[in-house]
Order: C-alpha cells, then structure tokens, then sequence
C-alpha cells in the first residue's frame, strides 16, 4: 500500500529536469533613447574602449579586458564589419597581456580607413626594433629598461648629421618621449626615468619589420643616413 507521503515523492520523480548551468534569460534595458544594440551592456563599452584605445592592458585596464575575452567572437565580428581586426596578445604573466584593433591589410574597393596610421621617424623605428628583440630575447618575462639604457643602444652610430652631441641626445629623447606616448613603452611607477615594455610591440613589429629595420640601423652604424621617415606604422 503506498502513502500518501510516497506517493508525493514519486510524482517529483517524474518532472523534467531543469539544467541548474543556464543563466536566466537576461532583459536587456536600452541604454539611452534610440539604443538597438544587440550585444550586452559590457560587450558594448569592450568595443568602445577598443575603437577609442591604443590598446586595452590586462593589468590596467582589467575589467575591460576581461570583457573583451568573454565577447571576443562577437566584437571580431562587429569590427570585421569595419575593416578591423582583434588582436590579444598573451603576455608571461596574466597581467601582461593586452588587446587592440589593427586596420585589415586588403585594398577596399571603397579605399575606406577608419584607423590613421602614423610612420615612424629613423630613430624612433631603431629603438623600436632594439625593444622588441630584448622583448623576444626576454622569453615573455618583463623588462625594464632605464633611459640611460636606451641611449646606449645608439653608441655606435656614426650617422654624420647628428655627431653633434646635444642634436643626437635630442633625438634619442625624442624617440623615447614618442614611444611612451604609443604606449610602447609604460614608465615606471618607482623611477621617471625607467621604463617597461608593452607586449603589444611584440605584435607591430613583425619578423619581416625586424629584418627591415636592422638594414636601417646597419646603415647608421656605418655613418650612413637612411630616409627618415620608414615605412613601419602602427595603427592609431
């Protein structure tokens, strides 16, 4: 004979299953009058910060970057409609990683460019270069580099325009105050005067920019002077 208390149980036994890992459908409330996005509120303000940034670092720019991850598929969609393409580059910590939005290389038939790119100058393309093999040279880990540093990399130059003393510093300086403000390179918070090299330039400068570039600083080291401004660019 069966109760009345078994025989509740046994009609819980016969319900359907309900998937306890689904998220509850989510109202998305618009954000001002007119909004029909249809990506979240977060993958919204992921490709905002993209399309506004150089580049979104994961140690900086956190939440952000982590917005980026979780929608990548659909921010690569939203910006291939534009010509742009996603890049996350990982970095030997978490932190160091970072993402940004590069121009698509194709001729468009409408010859449309949503991203200016900016060449850089000779002595802002060598220091790039000699950054980015100590980058790969590091295997990932972070490095510091002191301003001093940086103008040791140009000690054996030769280049006859610039044997004056103050017009060569002059141009080391520059080239460093250029690179910081690319965000290629990030001072440090304990000295002004060092600085920590951004991941990102592990994906602009590419190996056949590499090869490029030394040919160029092969010529300052033998007193010769390469065209000033080079055909390496980066999208801004």
């Amino acid at each position: 004979m069966t109760t009345d208390h078994e025989a509740d149980f046994a009609a819980f036994s016969q319900l359907p299953e309900v998937d306890s890992t689904t998220r509850p459908p989510h109202q998305r409330r618009p954000r001002f009058d007119g909004d029909v996005s249809e990506l979240p509120d977060r993958a919204c303000w992921a490709l905002q910060h993209l399309l506004t940034r150089r580049y979104i670092s994961a140690e900086t720019d956190a939440d952000v970057y982590r917005w980026v991850l979780e929608y990548r598929d659909q921010l690569s969609v939203r910006l291939s409609e534009l010509d742009l393409m996603l890049r996350v580059v990982d970095g030997a910590f978490e932190t160091d990683a970072v993402a940004f939005v590069e121009q698509a290389r194709y001729e468009s038939a409408r010859g449309i460019k949503l991203l200016r790119r900016e060449p850089l100058g000779t002595y802002d393309s060598i220091l790039a270069l000699h950054l980015a093999q100590m980058m790969r040279a590091s295997g990932g880990q972070a490095v510091l580099i002191s301003r001093e540093e940086m103008h040791g990399l140009f000690s054996g130059v030769l280049n006859d325009t610039d044997r004056d003393a103050v017009t060569f510093t002059a141009r080391v300086d520059g080239a460093i105050a250029r690179l910081a403000g690319l965000e290629i390179l990030r001072r440090s918070r304990d000295d002004e005067d060092s600085y920590t090299i951004s991941p990102v330039i592990s994906a602009i400068m590419t190996a056949s920019v590499i090869t490029e570039l030394q040919q160029q600083f092969e010529l300052l080291m033998r007193g010769e002077s390469p065209q000033d401004q080079e055909e390496v660019a980066i999208d801004d």
